[in-house]
């Protein structure tokens, strides 16, 4: 067996006694740099959220003012009768029209901007944005702009995504058409069909209607109508002005939180 001097026994106790607390701070000292890394990471991660393109879901504003919208992708039944009551509340709103709708209705496209509300784009074919290619995006944006332009010569600058399906693609080539993004955050529920008192109560006593609020609604709808003439009154008498997208938002120097809502610089 081979021995060992005084000198060497005590170097290789020394070296144990050391060989534990030496792992340890080893193991503290990777435990920390893992932590940092971590920590690095998802401050980037959460600055490519904050980077993340919206649209206008609402607008910041100490004024009680608040905009009507309805969405015409199908139908047209109602379509008169809702001018007609926006009239008699002598209430300007915006319509958002799909190429489709166009096409199938082009006097009502007329009627709808000879009234003064607003006209905005809905896509030629209701497709969901994110799922098409930034040249399809374009095509569907662009070919119901020309479609309106040749009929009533207004250029169009109100963008609403079919669906309200967008990723931050979307935003971005619908700026780059010189278009707005817009969503709502009201929705009235008109298209599920539930009874026109469903849709007075879900539009008045929604949670989030407010100054700056936009109301969704569908020109197609079978309630929207018969619910139409008790909304605006409700919301009058709560002390909201109802004006058109156009005159609620602004079309530059804005910018957008993580709400969605567009706060004027």
């Amino acid at each position: 067996m081979k021995r060992f001097g005084r000198k060497q026994m005590l170097l290789r106790k020394t070296a144990g006694y050391l060989r534990g607390p030496s792992i340890l701070l080893l193991c503290a000292l990777l435990f920390f740099a893992g932590m940092r890394l971590t920590s690095r990471q998802s401050r980037a991660v959460s600055a490519m959220a904050d980077q993340r393109e919206l649209p206008v879901y609402c607008v910041q504003t100490d004024s009680p003012q608040i905009a009507l919208s309805f969405d015409a992708s199908w139908g047209n039944e109602e379509t008169q009768h809702l001018l007609d009551i926006l009239a008699a509340h002598n209430v300007k709103a915006t319509f958002f029209l799909t190429g489709g709708w166009v096409d199938t209705y082009p006097e009502d496209v007329k009627k709808i901007a000879a009234a003064g509300h607003d006209l905005g784009n809905h896509s030629e074919n209701h497709k969901n944005m994110s799922q098409l290619s930034e040249s399809q995006q374009k095509e569907e944006i662009l070919q119901v702009h020309e479609k309106v332009k040749n009929l009533t010569g207004i250029e169009m600058n109100l963008f609403r995504p079919p669906y309200g399906d967008y990723d931050s693609t979307v935003i971005r080539t619908v700026k780059s058409c010189g278009y707005l993004p817009v969503q709502w955050d009201v929705d009235s529920l008109d298209w599920k069909d539930y009874g026109a008192d469903s849709v007075i109560r879900t539009v008045t006593e929604h949670e989030h209607l407010g100054n700056g609020s936009i109301i969704l609604m569908h020109n197609g709808a079978k309630d929207t109508a018969q619910a139409l003439d008790t909304i605006i009154t409700r919301l009058q008498e709560m002390g909201y002005e109802l004006v058109p997208i156009s005159q609620l938002v602004c079309m530059d120097h804005y910018t957008v939180n993580f709400e969605g809502r567009q706060i004027p610089e």
